[in-house]
């Protein structure tokens, strides 16, 4: 077995081993959907590394790079071995081998989020210096069980993915910074997939949501801080749900902390699936 970079690789042999890795996983990604997801993360094959026995992959991590926090980082967009090869410590393998490879790129930390029963996985991570950051949850709820109250005043308006950035001020909108999936430039990759919905007084912009029609997925919701408490938050989850061709409505990475939006996820009828940590490394 050998340690190499998935430059050149074929996507159909990374999608295999991706699927053989998580097949015992309640949620199954079909290939398309994979290629969007590792769009969003920042998909780099030429700094992602997988164990090889003989041509195929037994192990890997795909690693998306960019930035945060303004650092240059490396995220781990997905770590996963076969069955079959399991025990042999080929993930820490390929994440000591990874870190050289990171450096000479000048990325100067690894995020990754973690699910917090996945206890082997965590124990692993701390083993290799990753510090657990943040706590978040995630949330699923069937689009038929949500409340929909249409409420509040303002005019919506469309936003263009490349004006998000210069229409956002974090510190009026934010109460916590977003994880790599959800942040400006998990959006700026893939523009295409998203819509993005904001809610006017006159000219000020009073609240905005990003979401994903298609999977259901909410990315980002806020209002800003002098318009609270006007169902401004309500009025944007309404557009978001009535628009979503999905059967359910997902929100990832609610920071826990955060009692403001956690509150009112739940009273919106969204229900929390899970929690996990974010974790990270100074390389």
């Amino acid at each position: 077995m050998e340690i190499k970079s998935l430059e050149g690789v074929p996507f159909d042999n990374i999608f295999l081993a991706f699927s053989r890795a998580f097949e015992d996983y309640e949620v199954q990604l079909n290939k398309e959907q994979l290629i969007k997801m590792l769009k969003r993360r920042g998909f780099d094959p030429g700094l992602s590394f997988a164990v090889f026995d003989s041509q195929k992959i037994v192990s890997f991590i795909l690693n998306g790079i960019g930035h945060y926090k303004g650092a240059a980082t490396a995220y781990d967009t997905g770590t996963g071995t076969l069955k079959e090869y399991r025990g042999k410590g080929l993930a820490t393998a390929l994440f000591n081998y990874s870190i050289p490879f990171l450096r000479q790129h000048s990325i100067h930390q690894f995020l990754l989020e973690v699910i917090q029963g996945n206890t082997s996985a965590v124990s692993v991570y701390k083993r290799l210096e990753f510090n657990i950051t943040r706590e978040f949850n995630y949330y699923i709820r069937e689009k038929s069980k949500l409340i929909r109250v249409e409420n509040g005043t303002g005019k919506f308006h469309v936003i263009r993915p490349d004006q998000l950035r210069q229409l956002i001020n974090p510190s009026l909108f934010w109460d916590f910074y977003p994880s790599w999936q959800n942040g400006f430039e998990a959006i700026e990759r893939d523009p295409e997939s998203f819509e993005i919905i904001g809610v006017y007084d006159g000219h000020t912009l009073t609240g905005y949501c990003v979401y994903d029609p298609e999977s259901g997925e909410i990315t980002q919701i806020a209002v800003n801080k002098n318009f609270r408490r006007r169902k401004i938050a309500t009025r944007l989850m309404n557009i978001a749900v009535s628009n979503s061709l999905s059967d359910n409505v997902k929100i990832m990475d609610v920071e826990s902390s955060c009692d403001a939006m956690n509150e009112f996820l739940i009273s919106a009828g969204m229900e929390i699936k899970g929690k996990q940590f974010e974790m990270l490394k100074n390389i």
